[in-house]
């Protein structure tokens, strides 16, 4: 059980966060089976992803907005923003059936602190977010520069990375950055601004 799974790695939501990822459940699996929207479809599987996508809170700095990066099937950002109701979410997808399934999910979730934005992140007008995330979209650098326009030098970033993430940090020369893993396979790369350093 989803609630069980939560405890197990110290996190604890109210009611309304548990209905709505089982409403994200299975919506994923009868979008999911038709429009190949991830390989990942059985119960167990997407719980997995839930837990991935969410783990951060456990340690994430205070924020009010967020952008997420390529969000696809909604990992991390649709997650992000059933744990964050009351901060205002910005899922960023150029794909039409993702964008589709990500719209309807907001809709039946009633989830009103979300935008979806149908577009590639380096198009978007200049704005700022407080913090930017992102999952299996691209090598670390690529990511830092796409993002340059809607980031400024407050804004924190959260990237979920495998086994090479120390490399690509070495590759694009980071600085003010904590490496919070979890298990063997996945590193969160938590790159954060001067005078927010908290204890994990």
């Amino acid at each position: 059980m989803l609630k069980d799974k939560c405890k197990e790695i110290g996190l604890e939501f109210d009611e309304l966060f548990y209905e709505r990822c089982e409403k994200f459940i299975t919506l994923l699996q009868q979008w999911g089976a038709v429009h190949s929207l991830s390989a990942q479809l059985k119960k167990e599987e997407i719980e997995d992803n839930i837990l991935d996508s969410i783990y951060p809170v456990k340690f994430l700095n205070p924020f009010e907005t967020l952008a997420d990066i390529g969000t696809g099937a909604g990992y991390p950002g649709m997650l992000l923003s059933i744990a964050y109701p009351d901060k205002k979410i910005n899922l960023i997808e150029p794909r039409a059936k993702r964008v589709a399934f990500l719209n309807f999910v907001k809709s039946a979730l009633k989830l009103e602190n979300v935008e979806v934005i149908p577009n590639r992140v380096e198009y978007l007008s200049p704005q700022s977010f407080d913090l930017i995330t992102s999952r299996a979209v691209t090598n670390t650098t690529l990511l830092l520069s796409i993002t340059n326009n809607i980031s400024t030098a407050d804004t924190e970033y959260l990237f979920y990375k495998g086994s090479i993430c120390k490399e690509e940090i070495e590759s694009a020369k980071i600085e003010n950055y904590e490496i919070i893993q979890k298990g063997k396979h996945r590193n969160y790369l938590y790159i954060k601004r001067k005078g927010l350093f908290d204890d994990i």
